[in-house]
């Protein structure tokens, strides 16, 4: 197998003819996203901020001194993430260690340009660092890539493989037994409810375990949210209770795949199964400008009718959610769970 490459903008092809879905291109360097570049700017200031501590008399001193030095290693650092952004398409094509040359050359070069910058300040030495100064920034640009290669392999196809396998295996079996039964019931009684729980059962396993790539739209991953209520929906009858706010401007954002059916499946546990009264469900979708805003909110039993003891596992499905969006979106995406009174309510924030 080859070796995933540095600099590269699109994911290695699956070695297998008969895929049905060519998958989303992997970005294992993006030197483009906010999360990389807030990433790179902190660790330049804190190297930045242990060189300034050598020879500063005192906090102010050493405030002086860092501020001095961000005027050079800010500019060049995204100088830096500007070039490497503008060349990924070009460095691509090289070598995976011609790639790692490429991005400590281009290290040292913003050394250069932080050192002249330095220089032109009032009250410096006479003689620049410049070979210090692109060695150091040759190492910093290596320190980074480094962290970035790490951050890339969180994206690979076998991490993201092994977690969705943890999420499939949450389809349990008494849920497939509890369906199972509920269409036996209907059979004679009315068929074509039971054709039709069947189709979305077989839907519902089908786009469970089919690959998926890195990602999915949103519009999707309601369509399946959709025909897993409408499953429990015959099983509970009215005492699940669904209402949707759905945007349409919001279905094609990106999401990680089986993002939300693990989370409606939690709401119907915890909400509906744990309570004789049943539970309402609300899941919407919106648009604000640049984001969109995903909210799933279920009624909880009260304290007073007592609320069952914790599951085994529980949390497991929202940690592997929270995790694998962070892969995706990074700092642009947010999730959120908490809850209020008798409400329970899971809030996800993506870009658009």
């Amino acid at each position: 197998m080859k070796e995933a490459r540095i600099l590269s903008v699109h994911s290695l092809p699956p070695d297998t003819g008969d895929s049905p879905a060519r998958p989303v291109p992997v970005q294992p360097f993006d030197a483009c996203h906010i999360g990389v570049v807030l990433r790179a700017v902190l660790l330049v200031e804190t190297v930045a901020g242990a060189g300034a501590l050598f020879g500063a008399a005192g906090t102010l001193d050493w405030l002086s001194r860092l501020a001095m030095l961000t005027a050079g290693v800010l500019p060049a650092t995204l100088g830096w993430l500007l070039v490497a952004c503008s060349l990924q398409r070009l460095l691509v094509r090289w070598p995976k260690p011609a790639q790692y040359a490429a991005g400590a050359a281009l290290g040292a070069l913003a050394g250069l340009g932080a050192c002249a910058l330095l220089a032109l300040l009032p009250d410096r030495e006479a003689t620049a660092p410049w070979v210090a100064s692109a060695v150091a920034g040759a190492l910093v640009a290596m320190l980074l890539m480094a962290g970035l290669v790490l951050r890339a392999r969180g994206r690979t196809p076998a991490t993201m493989a092994a977690q969705l396998a943890e999420l499939q295996a949450r389809i349990r079996p008494h849920f497939l037994f509890n369906t199972l039964n509920s269409a036996i019931a209907l059979v004679r009684a009315e068929p074509s409810r039971a054709e039709a729980l069947l189709e979305d059962l077989s839907d519902l396993f089908r786009h469970a375990l089919v690959e998926h790539g890195e990602s999915t739209t949103l519009a999707e991953e309601i369509v399946l949210a959709q025909r897993y209520l409408a499953i429990e929906q015959v099983r509970f009858g009215n005492r699940l209770r669904v209402e949707w706010a759905l945007d349409p401007a919001a279905g094609e954002a990106r999401v990680p795949p089986l993002l939300l059916q693990p989370l409606v499946e939690n709401a119907v546990i915890h909400g509906v199964e744990a309570s004789a009264r049943g539970a309402r469900l609300l899941i919407s979708t919106e648009r604000r400008g640049s984001s969109v805003i995903v909210k799933i909110t279920n009624d909880v039993p009260p304290a007073a009718e007592g609320t069952p003891p914790p599951r085994a596992g529980q949390g497991i499905a929202q940690d592997n959610v929270r995790a694998r969006l962070a892969l995706l979106h990074d700092v642009e995406g947010d999730f959120r769970a908490e809850r209020r009174g008798d409400l329970y309510r899971v809030r996800i924030r993506l870009p658009a």
